[in-house]
């Protein structure tokens, strides 16, 4: 049953709120007519130039002057222009991606929500828009440290940019990967195979060395073919090793603010093929009765230290048991000399 019709000579409050804008404004109105008027008046939208109509803004209803004795006081209504459609929450959500990432009027409506009614909000809702103001006060555009101070809080002082903090954050990752490879030496018990498993190593040195460690690819400044991420900085999760894609669509932008550079710490460069459980194995497995020069080195070295076999991938997809993966034998050797 609808609420009763208000007393006649009583004007009806609402809330008017207008598309792409964060703020609202009490309006007192007897007519539709007129609380759009007042609502144009408040927002400075001229009505001459840009017609507008009236919806909830729960739903979307478009309110009609015969509804418009039927809506309950104190509802919030948003003004939108005539033929734009509105479909409550959807239309929420593309209304906050559409807008500028650096909105003022959206950050400090969070802002107020968070210090005004911060008591009361829900946990979750607090979780939400602390997750909203970090994504639209980052500064993902600034590089140099000089106009970023805040971003490179703990970094040492000879990083000048982000991409170069970026680029050497990859290359400790590669080069820890490097580490283990060297220390599996000692689980080899054979001398001989152990003094050849050295000069290997040895050879995949002098090929990080030349491909820098393969730093690039957290570097934003290098070419698109090179890197894992935007122009901007943004990284997607690729997903788990036995997994096309990530079905969370997770993403982060360690560019934006320490947070997100902190955060991205706990995403892993994680390996298909297994570097301990398989590729290692395999190595040392080519090595009995072998010539050094038989074995195809340029597989391991894209199976230990390349995207070929490394996937980016956030800490909730990254699935630590066996991969039960393993090398393709038809590539272990050179020139077919697999025996």
């Amino acid at each position: 049953m609808p609420p009763r019709t208000p007393r006649a000579g009583k004007p009806k409050l609402f809330k008017v709120r207008i598309s792409g804008r964060a703020e609202k404004f009490g309006v007192a109105a007897f007519t539709l007519k007129e609380l759009i008027q007042k609502g144009s008046e408040l927002f400075k939208v001229s009505g001459c130039k840009q017609k507008l109509q009236c919806c909830l803004y729960e739903d979307g209803t478009r309110i009609t002057e015969d509804y418009f004795q039927y809506v309950p006081e104190n509802t919030e209504v948003l003004l939108i222009s005539e033929g734009q459609s509105r479909s409550g929450l959807l239309y929420d959500i593309r209304q906050v991606l559409g807008s500028d990432r650096h909105s003022d009027e959206l950050i400090s409506a969070a802002k107020r929500l968070l210090t005004d009614d911060g008591e009361e909000l829900p946990a979750k809702r607090r979780k939400l828009l602390g997750d909203l103001l970090n994504n639209l006060t980052d500064s993902a555009e600034l590089e140099n440290r000089t106009q970023d101070q805040d971003w490179f809080q703990g970094i040492d002082s000879r990083f000048k940019t982000k991409s170069a903090y970026m680029r050497f954050n990859c290359e400790q990752r590669i080069r820890g990967y490097l580490k283990e490879v060297d220390g599996h030496a000692q689980s080899i018990v054979s001398v001989r195979e152990r003094e050849k498993y050295k000069k290997l190593v040895v050879n995949l040195v002098e090929r990080l060395k030349s491909d820098r460690y393969n730093g690039r690819y957290f570097d934003r400044t290098e070419q698109q073919q090179h890197r894992l991420c935007t122009d901007d900085g943004w990284f997607t999760c690729q997903g788990a090793f036995d997994e096309q894609n990530c079905e969370s669509l997770h993403s982060i932008n360690p560019y934006g603010n320490r947070e997100s550079r902190i955060l991205f710490s706990t995403w892993n460069l994680d390996h298909r093929i297994e570097k301990k459980r398989a590729v290692l194995p395999a190595l040392v497995e080519t090595l009995h009765g072998q010539k050094i020069s038989s074995i195809n080195l340029d597989y391991f070295y894209r199976l230990l230290f390349t995207r070929t076999n490394l996937k980016l991938v956030h800490i909730v997809c990254h699935k630590k048991g066996a991969h039960n993966l393993s090398c393709d034998p038809c590539q272990l050797y050179n020139h077919g000399k697999n025996t």
